[in-house]
């Protein structure tokens, strides 16, 4: 997982595909850690984002890099239930602890990929199986 991650971080934003109903929808994302052999991301329990992953968990991740590699990292989402995994990300952005709070009321929600790919694909050339 850490060539993943290692790449999601360098990338800085990732952007995160879902549907709504039969509508695509993209947005980019920067909540990510690695942790138990997973990366994982988070995002709002009040967002559109979290109620099209739990109607439809399929999902796929797409990162550029400056060098002009990019990655698709494909899978289902499966989200987290233990709670130490939210705090964690909280604790690496404190910034967010303004919007995830007891007062708000809004919960970080996290998730990582099951079933998944994810290949390092060069401007020119065949792509590298990051999991393999």
């Amino acid at each position: 997982m850490s060539k993943v991650y290692d790449f999601l971080k360098e990338a800085g934003v990732f952007y995160l595909a879902t549907v709504d109903g039969d509508q695509p929808k993209c947005r980019p994302l920067g909540a990510v850690m690695e942790a138990d052999g997973k990366v994982l991301f988070g995002v709002g329990d009040f967002k559109a984002v979290y109620r099209q992953l739990e109607a439809n968990p399929k999902t796929e991740i797409a990162a550029a890099k400056p060098d002009g590699h990019w990655l698709r990292y494909t899978g289902v989402a499966v989200f987290e239930t233990d709670p130490k995994y939210a705090e964690a990300m909280l604790d690496a952005n404190p910034g967010l602890r303004g919007i995830y709070n007891e007062e708000t009321g809004n919960k970080m929600m996290m998730f990582h990929l099951a079933d998944a790919t994810a290949v390092d694909i060069p401007v020119m050339g065949a792509g590298e199986d990051l999991l393999a």
